[in-house]
Formats: C-alpha cells, sequence, structure tokens
C-alpha cells in the first residue's frame, strides 16, 4: 500500500482519544485567533472615545464631519494597508470604527460627485500623490490588502477642479517577489 494511503487510513483509525485532542486543539486555535480582533472590531457603538483613545493612543488624523462630528483616524500607511477610523459623534460617544482600507469602502467613492476633501475624509492622508500633466489628473494612492490576500494600490484621479474622475486598483509593487532583488 502507497504511503499516502497509509497515512489517510491510520488517520480514519486514529483512536478517539487522538481525535479529541485534534479537536481541542483547533477550539484553542479558534480561541486564540479570536483573541486577536483587531482594533476596530473592539469598540461598541456608544462607548465614549477616551476608551479608543487610551488603547490606540492620539489619533493621526482628526477630520470634521457634517454632523458635527469628528472621524479619527489611525493609518499604518506609509507601509502599512489599514487604517482604522472612529466616527465620534458631537457628544463624543462611538458611533461606528471600522478599517477604511478596503474595497467596500473605496467603492463608495462617486465619479463625477467626490472631491479631494471627500476622499481625504474617508481614507486619510494618501501614502503618495502624483500630477501626470498629459492627463491633467492629480492622483492619490492608498496601499491596502484586498481579501486579506493580494496586496494592492488603490488610486483616486482627481480633475484640475479638485473632482473624482476615475478610480484604479493595481497590485502593489512593493510586495512583488520578481521586483524585490531590484534595489
Amino acid at each position: 500500500m502507497p504511503n499516502h494511503h497509509r497515512r489517510a487510513a491510520a488517520s480514519i483509525a486514529a483512536p478517539a482519544g487522538m481525535r479529541l485532542r485534534r479537536a481541542a486543539l483547533v477550539c484553542l486555535s479558534a480561541l486564540a485567533l479570536a483573541g486577536c480582533a483587531q482594533p476596530w472590531q473592539q469598540y461598541q457603538p456608544g462607548a465614549d472615545v477616551s476608551t479608543v483613545i487610551a488603547r490606540l493612543g492620539p489619533p493621526r488624523e482628526t477630520y470634521d464631519l457634517p454632523d458635527g462630528g469628528k472621524r479619527l483616524m489611525w493609518p499604518t500607511q506609509p507601509m502599512g494597508e489599514t487604517t482604522t477610523a472612529a466616527d465620534i459623534d458631537a457628544a463624543g460617544k462611538i458611533v461606528n470604527m471600522r478599517q477604511v482600507l478596503q474595497p467596500n469602502e473605496f467603492y463608495r467613492a462617486e465619479i463625477g460627485k467626490w472631491t479631494r476633501s471627500d476622499v481625504l475624509v474617508n481614507f486619510g492622508r494618501p501614502v503618495e500623490t502624483a500630477y501626470f500633466p498629459l492627463m491633467k489628473r492629480e492622483v492619490w494612492t492608498y496601499r491596502y490588502l484586498e481579501d486579506n490576500v493580494w496586496y494592492m494600490l488603490y488610486s483616486f484621479y482627481f480633475d484640475d477642479q479638485g473632482i473624482l474622475r476615475l478610480t484604479q486598483k493595481t497590485p502593489d509593487p512593493l510586495h512583488d517577489p520578481d521586483r524585490r532583488s531590484l534595489f
């Protein structure tokens, strides 16, 4: 009998104690991962803003929201792929917290309607800016992780009046294995 068949047969015939230990190990692993909740998953709406600041430190960016509240941001840019954002109401209570550098957040941007200010308030300062004179477009780029697997860049293209005209996502060359030995 080939080796791979023997191993499969042995795992099927494993004693009940061994199966129980494996199940316990799987459960412990799941509990350990649950303890690794991301910052934006650790706070409930209605909690005081001081609980967030005590844990994450002072925000690196703060923006006014139209309803009189504030958006506090803790970016990991330029090398990281996350920005934790906390929306705080006028009374200093958490309205919501989330990771904003992700596709479902980027896709909310409205071409022809959003401005540089909208992008700034929603995603924070970009990791990189550039101007393409032939296109007459300023580009703001953010590093992010898509599906927790793919290192990507998301870019917003603005016309000379600051109106969003185009978005684009591309692979992040920083994590391209073919380009690592170039420098």
